[in-house]
């Protein structure tokens, strides 16, 4: 935003800080906040801090107090943001992803050379886990957790953890425990998803999968092709069980074989075409093959009776394709109509509109601190900055350029 276009929405940005920051309960708590969240807001190339004081004419080093010395609680911030931001955009589902932050150096806390979508290959960057809401026509950051590779553990380390401030709690976890963590998180204060939609990263993933189910939480995962199942009609033999102890795993008399390969047995005739939302010219459609099997892998999870239960395959399989491009497990209800499970599978596309607007309008990847308390206070801020420009283009009475 352009001064004078910041200076338009002032009283609605006030009360919108007011309400997200209550949790601060010091005033100079809560005018740092509103200072840091307007220098996010201003137009402006860089958003680290110094640049963001100088447009906005204060010392830079009342910001950078503010975001690494001082105590104000991150944790309660963030839920009143989860809160606002779900009743904004109204979610169908949340999305679980990740995104890079290339750095120049090895200070930055869990900074390391490490694959990262952001840039397509290995490079030397911080990755940060992210949870969005997401509805067909809007999507915020509902949580934001860093991932420290296992280089940030061990003796070897401790230089650094001491000099970024990584508290002794925070070690090396995979993404998809970090992605847990925060729905544990969410559901502490009164939120939780319809359905769960998330990259093959994820979906590959038998732990993260079963931590979903144990939670009771639904999915659409992406997949890939080389997992493998059972048939929806294959038949367990059941292992003598005498009651003591844990329920012996299943043994199918089928070998289990590739998503792949039941995708390519059933045939694509099998499938249908079918849309899933609105493109600027036509509706996005594709031809898809919906099958019901039961995923095998490492560590298949039995039900109360002994059997592996049964999921949806989704598998989008193009005209003139020699077999799937892409691949969904979901463990949605039987009577789910297509045309719905599709819409959900492919819903993930909002990430990437959030993550381009919070890295090349908010500044998320700018912060150039070394804290790790500070990495988390600025993309919680960043996010504040989203969900007001969110709430802006949803309000009808809003200026339109906001």
């Amino acid at each position: 935003m352009r001064a004078g276009e910041l200076a338009a929405v002032r009283g609605r940005l006030e009360e919108f800080a007011s309400e997200v920051f209550a949790p601060l309960v010091r005033r100079d708590w809560l005018e740092k906040g509103q200072l840091y969240l307007r220098g996010l807001l201003l137009d402006g190339r860089r958003k680290s801090m110094q640049p963001m004081a100088e447009r906005l004419g204060v010392d830079h080093q009342r910001l950078q107090q503010f975001m690494t010395s001082s105590t104000w609680p991150v944790e309660a911030v963030r839920a009143r943001l989860a809160w606002r931001a779900v009743r904004a955009v109204r979610p169908q589902v949340w999305v679980v992803d990740d995104t890079g932050f290339p750095k120049n150096g090895k200070a930055s806390p869990g900074v390391a050379r490490q694959y990262t979508g952001t840039l397509g290959k290995v490079g030397n960057c911080q990755i940060g886990v992210s949870v969005h809401a997401v509805s067909d026509t809007a999507s915020c950051p509902l949580s934001w957790r860093l991932f420290l590779p296992a280089s940030w553990d061990g003796p070897q380390a401790a230089a650094r953890r001491t000099a970024c401030r990584i508290p002794d709690s925070e070690h090396h976890r995979p993404k998809w425990e970090l992605a847990l963590d925060m729905l544990d998180e969410l559901s502490g204060v009164g939120l939780r998803p319809s359905a769960l939609v998330a990259d093959a990263g994820y979906g590959a993933n038998a732990d993260f999968r079963h931590g979903l189910e144990d939670r009771g939480l639904a999915y659409v995962l992406q997949a890939r092709a080389e997992m493998t199942a059972h048939g929806e009609d294959a038949e367990p033999h059941q292992p003598a069980y005498g009651g003591l102890g844990p329920r012996p795993l299943p043994r199918y008399r089928t070998r289990p074989v590739s998503l792949r390969d039941h995708v390519l047995a059933a045939g694509q005739q099998q499938g249908r075409t079918l849309s899933w939302r609105k493109g600027s010219k036509a509706a996005m459609s594709a031809h898809f093959v919906l099958l019901r099997v039961r995923l095998a892998g490492r560590r298949p999870k039995p039900a109360e009776d002994g059997t592996i239960p049964l999921v949806w395959l989704v598998a989008q399989w193009p005209e003139g394709e020699a077999e799937p491009v892409k691949y969904w497990v979901s463990n949605l209800p039987a009577d789910i109509p297509a045309k719905d499970l599709v819409r959900l599978a492919k819903s993930r596309w909002r990430i990437e509109h959030d993550y381009r607007e919070l890295k090349s309008c908010l500044g998320l990847d700018h912060f150039e601190g070394r804290s790790f308390t500070g990495w988390h206070r600025h993309v919680t801020l960043v996010t504040a900055a989203h969900l007001f420009l969110t709430e802006q283009r949803t309000c009808p009475k809003a200026p339109a350029r906001a």
